[in-house]
């Protein structure tokens, strides 16, 4: 299985989207500062996720949810979340 994922940075409250083959692995190499493009904006939460069963769907589908209309189906799909934690 690979997975994409939407993680919200705690600091500045954007997200970053991303896709691998481990979420939890990869969730803590986020956090403990060891990717470059978050290494600034911690602490992360992961807030979203869908599961693919190989790699080409899953960088098809992050490749969709980084644009406009991507972004605005996860805002959609956490709304209550968001609203939550404004």
């Amino acid at each position: 299985m690979f997975y994409v994922y939407v993680l919200q940075s705690e600091k500045d409250k954007k997200f970053y989207t991303g896709y691998t083959n481990d979420l939890n692995r990869r969730l803590k190499l986020h956090n403990s500062g060891k990717v470059l493009s978050t290494k600034n904006r911690l602490p992360l939460k992961q807030v979203y996720y869908e599961a693919c069963l190989n790699k080409e769907d899953a960088m098809l589908r992050e490749k969709y949810l980084k644009t406009t209309y991507g972004k605005r189906y996860i805002k959609n799909g956490i709304k209550n979340y968001l609203n939550e934690n404004i």
